[in-house]
């Protein structure tokens, strides 16, 4: 936010200067001209891709040849034989192999880039690298996501070739942290081995190499893509950002100290769920919705604005305090200390604090919001952090997840997440954020465009950790990245799927509009699941909501608000303001 404040303190001091001019009949002072405003040159328009047809298939695997790459098979998958979301896929080519294979001089494990890739009969001239999810370690299916829960759409249908690896270590694990080339492999570096191999296969399957390149994913994904476009924004065109754990360690541990205080709050010892029971998280959820529900004019179980939720809701004030036993009518007022404060931000035992805050929003009832606030910290961010982050690794021998959380020092985690050592010369949040990501020039001045999404009811990445750094990006580029950076919340949305939300839509085809037709999405059309949706039902969707519901998923800081009449079913009734 410097160069915002910066930016604001040369504006006032030029409107005072302006100001100071004597004025008198003896002397007018030196006259000050209105200085014109700075017109920003236009950023470059890239051309669209242009296809090509596959040759043949099975060849390929003697036609690749690229370093320390080897290729186990490249079979011929018939039209219709994978079908995604009841959409048969056409033909393709499906390329296996490995990349950088090797023995670990530190644990004495083989390790190695694994990756599939599909390459369409009808390719489109476009090349997708599928950012997968989790701690990574399984190679799954190269579809190429477009965003949100149950999509309909993937980017293989589309005609884009498309590469998913295990990010370099086979299994979805986090013992592979104790080898220091699988932690860089896993933060950055297999995105950037990856990305030339895969142009190579293309130029090697269609005598051309990909006119434009996207890179996309949710999650873990979402945080590849974000490293991608501070790391390689020359290796790509567009880059599709879904809810990004962009500071996943510190994500992670501030997650650990929700799991000590939920154990702390528990009603029945070791049971992390009953520090906040389902019904206790439901009258939250309600309580604000009381609040802020019809804030966007329409009072349809969504908050829209999430902003001005924050200042109409209060923990204290709007949810009754127990006066005896707990019974899902109210929270006690350890509850609401203990709660108020990881929502505000969680802390370390010395009062630093690990992350961000949440926002109040109403998808807290979920099974999926519990999983990752109760399950998480012991069966995820436990491992993680012990093997993945900290400098030394834990001990894998005695190893116990819940002991590690239930006993975690939280400044103690922190230090360690911070270091380094002649084995580990990389400290976690050097390997996995995005160095700098406040500045994108060099993603925004080639003509490359981002699009990021980001559910309010995320329980494990915060959308307020989003839009501060959006607000960044805004400050860096004179308060408006929207040329080359759009923010879309989504509303309810918990983590990359789910909630009572709007959660399906697709952002690649508006991505790809905006990289090579210029065309800049103002809004992006999402759908709920209710009963009958081809992608899958979503249980977190209300039963008053029709089972098509739509909504706009606005650009921030715009909010999409009811237009007054018309279905409030219906996205065309809503407006972004």
């Amino acid at each position: 936010m410097n160069a915002l404040k910066i930016a604001t303190a040369t504006s006032l001091a030029a409107l005072a200067l302006a100001g100071c001019s004597n004025n008198s009949d003896n002397d007018h002072g030196p006259i000050i001209a209105p200085v014109p405003p700075v017109q920003a040159a236009p950023l470059p328009q890239l051309a669209p891709a242009v296809g090509a047809t596959l040759g043949a298939c099975a060849e390929l695997a003697t036609r690749i040849t690229y370093p320390e790459t080897v290729i186990t098979g490249a079979t011929s998958i018939p039209a219709g034989s994978l079908t995604i979301a009841g959409k048969p896929i056409g033909e393709h080519c499906l390329v296996t192999g490995q990349l950088a294979r090797r023995t670990s001089p530190v644990d004495g494990q083989a390790y190695a880039i694994g990756f599939e890739m599909r390459l369409p009969a009808n390719w489109n001239g476009r090349f997708f690298y599928q950012a997968n999810g989790g701690v990574d370690g399984s190679v799954v299916t190269a579809t190429g996501p477009v965003g949100g829960g149950g999509p309909l759409e993937n980017a293989l249908n589309l005609g884009f070739a498309v590469i998913s690896s295990d990010a370099g270590h086979q299994a979805p694990t986090p013992f592979f942290g104790v080898d220091p080339q699988a932690r860089l492999d896993y933060g950055y570096a297999a995105v950037g081995k990856l990305t030339p191999m895969a142009k190579n296969i293309i130029q090697a399957a269609y005598g051309k190499g990909p006119d434009r390149s996207y890179i996309g994913g949710c999650s873990n994904g979402g945080r590849h893509a974000m490293v991608a476009a501070a790391r390689y924004a020359d290796q790509y065109d567009g880059f599709l950002v879904g809810n990004p754990g962009y500071r996943l360690p510190l994500a992670a541990i501030a997650n650990i100290a929700g799991g000590k205080t939920y154990a702390a709050l528990a009603s029945t010892p070791g049971d992390l769920t009953t520090g906040f029971t389902q019904a206790e998280r439901a009258l939250v959820s309600n309580a604000v919705l009381g609040k802020c529900d019809a804030l966007d004019g329409s009072a349809d179980g969504l908050v829209q604005d999430t902003a001005a939720c924050q200042k109409a809701f209060d923990l204290n004030r709007d949810v009754p305090t127990c006066s005896g036993t707990r019974d899902g009518t109210c929270l006690s007022a350890a509850q609401k200390t203990a709660i108020g404060g990881l929502f505000a931000g969680a802390k370390t035992e010395s009062g630093a604090t690990i992350y961000t805050s949440f926002p109040w929003d109403a998808g807290l009832a979920t099974a999926g919001w519990a999983s990752w606030k109760f399950a998480s910290p012991i069966d995820r961010d436990s491992g993680a952090a012990a093997f993945i982050w900290s400098v030394p690794p834990a001990d894998r021998a005695t190893f116990n997840g819940r002991d590690f959380v239930l006993n975690a020092n939280l400044d103690s985690l922190l230090a360690r997440i911070n270091a380094t050592s002649s084995t580990y010369p990389e400290n976690a949040l050097s390997f996995m954020t995005p160095p700098n990501p406040g500045n994108l020039s060099t993603l925004k001045n080639r003509g490359a465009k981002m699009m990021v999404y980001h559910g309010t009811s995320d329980p494990i990445f915060s959308s307020n950790d989003t839009t501060v750094w959006y607000e960044q990006l805004r400050a860096a580029n004179g308060s408006d990245a929207s040329n080359f950076a759009r923010f879309f919340p989504v509303p309810g949305m918990n983590h990359c799927s789910g909630g009572p939300a709007a959660d399906q839509f697709d952002m690649l085809t508006p991505l790809v509009n905006w990289v090579e037709k210029g065309q800049a999405p103002d809004s992006v059309t999402a759908s709920v699941r209710g009963a009958g949706n081809a992608g899958g039902v979503n249980a977190d969707v209300p039963a008053t909501w029709a089972a098509n519901r739509t909504r706009p998923l606005c650009a921030y800081p715009k909010v999409a608000r009811y237009k007054g009449t018309g279905s409030i079913e219906d996205a065309a009734n809503f407006s972004c303001q």
